[in-house]
């Protein structure tokens, strides 16, 4: 069968989700990225931007669940557009009160009679109506604990089963629940610039209201307006970045003067959040190993009024070998990860990644702390994190890091809110989404002990 040429967006709001969503499976394009390209390339007004964002993260985030309900009502091979278009369709009718199930039904079959034709119509009809005749099947059906949980909450499997061996159900389940809520927009105040008082009063004259977060002084919470989009951005007052990412640099903490080396730092959200740290004041080298992403960071800097951040093209696995030794007073370690802690803000994440991506991971993440090691000055500091909640490379990848590196050791981590620092032991902290409602997230904190501690303490 030929399929007809669809536009992804001719102002059909759930067209152009099908389309997304189709090009995130066979493409294994990026679900953020592309729903982004769509509201900004075609102006997509604020009322079907909402619908579109909650449809298509909607649908992806309850995938495998949606497939257990479809399954007793699909007969035999469908077409993959058609297998999406059914998810889209049920996620409607299941999860959002406010659209009515009949007009699901209905995009649904105009949907399909203009990518196929009348008998895939039919079949669309009926396979939608039989479900709001006989209703959804219950999870109770499925006996095994894991199973059913993974059904649940749409995970795969091997990763539930990962996250009980080391978290427990209790804080497993919680996890895995939040991971299907939309997450919360914020963003952080530019405090070079103005106070967080002040921006809040900048936003309120754009209509748009915020709220200071109880986590993080310097965070925003919207609760309306998309951010991007207002003068508070576009002059560099604000920049949009996640509350937990916002922590390296406050455990990082530099102070005005020093020279600091943000080793995997494009975008550049946390880069310029240390320089917002160091009030301008010092100098930031910002590295990354795709040249073309270190744009990104200037583009930032330069929105900002940032001057003291510069950017190189080095593969920090081999940092060592370009940059002087012990010469940086802080070292921030923002390493390449599973991303499991960004899984709601990128559901796309838990389908695609594999359990023997870890091992790769964790020998880079090591490779990175070897060369930050090297360069950082004796009594420096050096920060770690990640975005994933996964053992292995962020407790596993501590502890191994300090068993190779005597002259490194765990300092207690300061400079957060009494609440974060009552999680933290051994120099580390754990985040988790359900948490505050942000992104899962790891830090951890290491000082390097001079030559003469060590010979006192007989490691050199």
């Amino acid at each position: 069968m030929t399929k007809k040429k669809v536009q992804i967006w001719d102002g059909n709001v759930r067209d152009a989700a099908l389309t997304i969503l189709l090009a995130v499976d066979k493409n294994q394009a990026y679900s953020n990225l592309l729903l982004n390209q769509t509201i900004n390339k075609y102006n997509i007004d604020a009322k079907d931007r909402a619908l579109l964002t909650e449809i298509t993260y909607g649908t992806l985030q309850h995938k495998y669940t949606l497939d257990y309900y479809l399954e007793p009502f699909i007969r035999g091979n469908i077409d993959l557009w058609v297998r999406w278009l059914l998810r889209l369709s049920l996620y409607q009718i299941v999860y959002l009160s406010r659209v009515p199930d009949h007009a699901a039904v209905n995009e649904a079959v105009e949907i399909a009679k203009r990518r196929g034709h009348k008998g895939i119509a039919s079949t669309v009809n009926g396979i939608l109506r039989s479900i709001l005749r006989q209703g959804i099947r219950s999870t109770d059906e499925i006996k095994e604990p894991i199973k059913r949980l993974a059904i649940e909450t749409s995970h795969p499997e091997w990763l539930v089963e990962r996250f009980m061996e080391s978290y427990g159900i209790e804080k497993t389940t919680e996890m895995l629940l939040e991971n299907n809520v939309p997450p919360i927009q914020t963003v952080r105040v530019n405090t070079t610039k103005a106070t967080v008082k002040d921006v809040i009063r900048l936003l309120e004259e754009e209509g748009i209201t915020a709220k200071q977060s109880k986590v993080i002084p310097e965070c925003l919470h919207f609760v309306n307006g998309q951010a991007s989009r207002t003068k508070a951005f576009k002059e560099g007052y604000i920049t949009i970045q996640d509350e937990s990412s916002m922590m390296p640099a406050n455990v990082l903490n530099p102070q005005e003067g020093w020279r600091v080396l943000d080793m995997c730092a494009a975008p550049g959200g946390k880069t310029t959040h240390i320089a917002e740290k160091m009030k301008n004041e010092g100098s930031i080298l910002a590295t990354d190993l795709h040249p073309h992403k270190l744009d990104l960071i200037e583009e930032t800097s330069s929105r900002l009024g940032l001057n003291i951040i510069e950017t190189a093209p080095i593969d920090g696995r081999k940092a060592a070998d370009f940059l002087q030794k012990e010469s940086f007073d802080g070292v921030l370690v923002d390493a390449p990860c599973s991303g499991l802690g960004v899984m709601r803000r990128k559901p796309d994440i838990k389908y695609t990644k594999r359990e023997e991506d870890f091992e790769s991971l964790h020998e880079i993440q090591l490779k990175l702390l070897d060369n930050a090691v090297e360069v950082l000055k004796q009594g420096g500091r050096l920060v770690y994190s990640t975005c994933t909640v996964n053992v292995d490379e962020n407790e596993m990848t501590v502890k191994k890091f300090l068993a190779s590196h005597p002259e490194m050791e765990p300092v207690q981590i300061e400079n957060l809110p009494e609440l974060l620092l009552e999680r933290g032991q051994s120099g580390m902290l754990q985040v988790f989404p359900q948490d505050f409602g942000s992104d899962g997230f790891f830090v951890a904190s290491f000082r390097k002990k001079t030559d003469l501690e060590m010979a006192e303490k007989g490691e050199s």
